[in-house]
């Protein structure tokens, strides 16, 4: 298990030094200058040729990217041209809104391809029905779905705010965490943490419908294939029932290409939690980038890929350690 750690860890530092080198890529070729950017066009030769210098945009190309990855280790995001502030300290404002939207969105996800999964194979009454409404919301575009449950939760029946993380008639909890729904149970606000549920529950539905198809159904057939093995019919033939079975014999064993598919769909539902961020006016890094792309403010819109992808490179790396421990002949 150390060895197979070690080359996992090992693995997710070269991918993220290779995407922050894409990036530093990336911004070197941008049309934007960045010393005009942060004094404006009214600056005088001198001004722009002291900040190129201070900033160290007058060095090689490699010293430049060496300073960028060093920066990056301390933390050190840059500085937006639209806020003024620093990247890092805008995206700890606007990162745990998404945070909260996006592991909503997982557990709602994995949930929902439990069901599809489970209420398939063991063939529970109604499973089908189910089945179908759940293929068919993921078949639409999230955008379309926010709009589609905004019309009819929000507008005709009532039952679900359309925006924000809370009412303005609630005071957001002071916490540690700043996710909502931790924080208020963290201090015992259980009106806010239930507002703070509710107006979650809409968007993160959105972003969960795509990721619960794909995993239940790989669950689904892993689960399938592992109830016709020889220790099931073994199992079978002493007098368990197919719960039983699959509760205490099938499940380890076929959750490891499900893992798989759940680390695939979390770079899908970062994607799409930018875009239902949008739509429900949910106050995370899509807002962020959004208004960050017209202006062109290069470091807020790389700090923020740059959060994106070690995210997913973390969870994948994740997700690799636990297939291991599921099936302990990965290791091998």
């Amino acid at each position: 298990m150390a060895t197979l750690l070690a080359k996992r860890v090992g693995a997710m530092v070269v991918i993220v030094v290779m995407l922050a080198a894409v990036i530093f890529y990336l911004q070197h070729i941008s049309p934007v200058d960045p010393v005009h950017a942060m004094l404006g066009g009214q600056a005088s030769d001198s001004q722009v040729g002291a900040m190129r210098h201070t900033l160290g945009l007058d060095k090689p190309v490699f010293s430049q990217l060496g300073t960028y990855l060093g920066h990056l280790v301390q933390g050190n995001l840059g500085t937006s041209y639209r806020t003024r502030h620093t990247v890092a300290s805008d995206l700890g404002q606007y990162l745990p809104a998404t945070l909260e939207l996006a592991i909503t969105g997982l557990v709602i996800a994995l949930v929902l391809a439990l069901l599809f999964a489970v209420g398939s194979v063991l063939r529970w009454p109604g499973a089908g029905l189910y089945r179908l409404v759940l293929m068919v919301g993921s078949s639409a575009p999230v955008f379309l779905l926010g709009i589609a449950g905004i019309l009819v939760f929000y507008k005709d029946l009532h039952w679900l705010p359309a925006s924000g993380r809370l009412d303005s008639s609630y005071t957001p909890p002071s916490g540690p965490t700043h996710l909502y729904t931790l924080d208020a149970l963290l201090q015992g606000q259980f009106g806010v943490w239930w507002n703070a549920v509710l107006h979650l529950l809409m968007p993160a539905t959105c972003i969960a419908l795509g990721p619960a198809v794909s995993i239940g159904r790989v669950l689904r057939s892993s689960l399938e294939g592992e109830l016709n093995s020889d220790y099931a019919r073994t199992a079978r033939a002493k007098g368990l029932t197919e719960p039983k079975i699959l509760r205490k014999h099938i499940a380890r064993n076929a959750v490891g290409a499900a893992l798989s598919m759940t680390g695939l769909q979390v770079g899908l539902m970062f994607a799409g939690v930018l875009l239902v961020e949008l739509v429900f006016s949910w106050p995370g890094i899509g807002q962020y980038v959004a208004q960050s792309v017209p202006v062109g403010d290069f470091p807020a819109i790389g700090g923020v890929t740059l959060v994106l992808g070690v995210a997913y490179v973390v969870i994948n790396t994740v997700v690799d350690i636990l297939q291991a421990v599921a099936d302990p002949r990965i290791k091998l």
